[in-house]
Formats: structure tokens, sequence, C-alpha cells
């Protein structure tokens, strides 16, 4: 039998450690560095919190299962999972990546990974054809769709048959949607990338990040990094997050209720030049989304008239946060210029769309109405 996904939230069918925890319905914290042997050659499965913790192991089960892999791992950051993965490559490899990506990852890619002998080449994933930009050292195509911040959505399965008759690996960030939503290795993706601090945590209180595999050579290559390179998720984070994705369904699908109210308000609004959510019927990734996902999820960007009035609406807020981050209950609001995307080259960033009048919203589980009445009077009020 298998669970949907609102159900894998809560309950594993694999029981494993319910003996162990005597039957605590929270998962315990086995919040230690070290565990003892019972003798020589003798191990309870664990030896060091680094390579392995119970506390770990559980949201890592939950994890895979909800992303439908075979091995999910968890890291101290969503950087710290993309640098994880970026170990995978060698002097000389070439990365595809998508023009429009979150500023962190452009950052590690640019000032680390190329330091390191990897060359990328950045490409609009939603409109140009990949083939055209593949070489013999070509090993992996990095992307997000949703991306971050313009929105735009790449067919996944598509992608995956170019990558899989080339032999490379297809990589998907799949923070925006959670896998909730949308399921990338399903539709072909060898690897998924998560920052856990947003949708999976949902509380704005804990910092994690994940990989997720059904391969099992990545699975041993990347527990293999994880572990020499010891960028672990620390038992008390893992809990936290372990107990925010109990809520996952309800927090997704509240938040997209909201977040289709309040695109179709910004669109009303003739200050608003430009509204960006996979949602709407307008938008180019609409049927992509509608067959590759089952929601659309609840973040969206929007671009104003001027750059005056986005600096008043972000200092004219109310209930809505100006602060960077999403996923989390509460109704957040980004400036991708100065923010998330300040270390993405000013040019580049214009290239994407991404001015001085974009604004991002990260839409929370408050009251829809709420919402609305703080963005009219921050866009309205003398």
């Amino acid at each position: 039998m298998e669970y949907q996904a609102a159900t894998k939230c809560l309950h594993l069918k694999e029981r494993e450690n319910v003996e162990k925890a005597f039957g605590a319905i929270s998962f315990p914290i086995y919040q230690t560095a070290t565990f003892a042997h019972r003798g020589v050659g003798e191990s309870t499965g664990y030896d060091y919190s680094r390579l392995k913790n119970p506390t770990r192991d559980q949201l890592e089960r939950t994890v895979a299962a909800l992303e439908k892999g075979t091995d999910a791992i968890g890291f101290s950051s969503g950087m710290a999972a993309i640098g994880a993965v970026m170990e995978l490559f060698h002097p000389g490899d070439h990365v595809i990546i998508d023009a429009d990506l979150y500023g962190g990852s452009v950052r590690l890619f640019k000032n680390i990974n190329v330091k390191n002998g990897i060359s990328f080449t950045r490409i609009d994933l939603s409109r140009q054809d990949v083939s055209d930009y593949i070489t013999d050292k070509t090993r992996a195509v990095f992307l997000e769709t949703p991306t971050n911040p313009m929105m735009h959505v790449t067919d996944i399965q598509k992608l995956a048959e170019i990558t899989r008759n080339k032999g490379i690996l297809l990589i998907v960030d799949n923070t925006f949607l959670s896998p909730y939503f949308q399921n990338p290795l399903e539709l072909g993706a060898d690897i998924v990338v998560h920052s856990g601090t947003k949708y999976l945590n949902g509380h704005n209180d804990a910092i994690a990040g994940f990989t997720v595999v059904r391969d099992e050579e990545l699975k041993e290559r990347l527990r293999f990094v994880y572990k020499t390179t010891g960028a672990c998720l620390a038992p008390f984070d893992s809990w936290l997050i372990l107990r925010g994705i109990k809520t996952l369904a309800l927090r997704v699908e509240k938040a997209q209720e909201n977040a289709f109210r309040i695109a179709k308000w910004l669109k009303e609004q003739k200050k608003v030049t430009k509204v960006l959510y996979p949602g709407l019927e307008e938008h180019p990734g609409y049927e992509i989304m509608k067959k590759q996902c089952r929601g659309f999820g609840s973040m969206l960007s929007f671009e104003v008239e001027s750059e005056e009035l986005a600096k008043s609406i972000l200092n004219k807020v109310k209930l809505i946060q100006f602060a960077e981050s999403l996923g989390g209950v509460e109704t957040l609001i980004t400036y991708p210029a100065i923010q998330t995307h300040a270390d993405v080259p000013k040019e580049e960033r214009l290239e994407n769309g991404i001015t001085s009048r974009l604004l991002r919203m990260s839409v929370g589980i408050e009251d829809a109405g709420d919402l609305i009445m703080d963005l009219e009077q921050a866009f309205y009020s003398e």
C-alpha cells in the first residue's frame, strides 16, 4: 500500500526504531556526538553523529519517501547540499545552469567552483534548447523550476530525456514547490536538492538542506562527500524539520490558496506592471506546471511602476514582513536586487528582469483578506 503525500508527512511505512523510541509519537532527539559500542566488532549501527544519527535518519527517510527517492541526506544548509553535489565534478568538467537562479547558487558557482576548475554556461532552460550547449565535457544540467525570482518554468521530463541520452546528470532544486507539489525524480531528474529551511521546515526557526537520489552509485558518492566534508544536520535541527514536515500539506495548500488571491488582486492594480505567478493561466509555464506538478506553490514576484514605489511598499508593510527567505508560515516580501540576488552581476540581473522595481513574495498562511489589506495600505497610503 502506497501512502499519499499528506500521510507520508506524518507516517512512514517502515516502523524502524519504534522500539528504540519506546513508542514515542514525536521522534526523539538523539542529542549525542558519539555512540558506545557493545564490544569489538559489535555496533549498534551508529558510531558518530557526523556519519549517522537516529533523529537525522528518521528525517532522511521521511524526505526520501516524500521525494520518491531511495536516499536523502540532511545537510546543515541548502548551500551545503548544493556544495556537496558540486564535489561530484572534477577540474575541466562543464555544467549548464539556468540563467535565473538563487543568488547564493550563482555565488557558489562563480567564486568557488570556477576556482576549482569547473566551467559553467548560463542559458534560459525554459526557452532555449540545451542540446545546443552540451559538449563532450558537459557533466550536468542544474536548474530550478519555477526559478527564483522570475518564476520561469522548465519541462523537467523533456529536459531529462536529453540529459539521459547524453549521459549527463540532471539536478533540480525543488525548494519552491516542495515534494508535496512536485517530484523531479519521477520526471527523470537524477538529483533533487532542497533548502530544507524553507517549506520543509516552514517555521523560520531552523536551517537545513537535502539531496535526494534514486541511483545507488550516486547515493554512495554523495554519502562519501557528506562524511568527508562534514556539513551534517544536527540532531535538534533534524527534529525541528521533522516537526515542520508534519504540517507541510496543510501549510502549502493554504499558502497556495492565498497566493492565488493575492496574484489576482495584484493584476488589478494600475501601479503593478507585471505579475509573475505560474498559477495564472497567462503564465508561459502554466500548462507545463499542470502537467508535471500537483500545485503551483505560493511564491510570486511582481513589478511596480517605479523604484520609489517598490521601496515605499517595503517600508510601509505591517503584517507582511520585509525579510529574506521563504516558505514559512509568515508572509515575507523581499527585494531581490539588493537581497537574494545582490551577488549576481548587475548586467545578469537586468538581463533576467531583476530590476529595482521587482519585489518577491513568499505568501504565508495568514488570512488572505488581511494580507491584501496590508498590501493596499502599503500601495496607497500617503
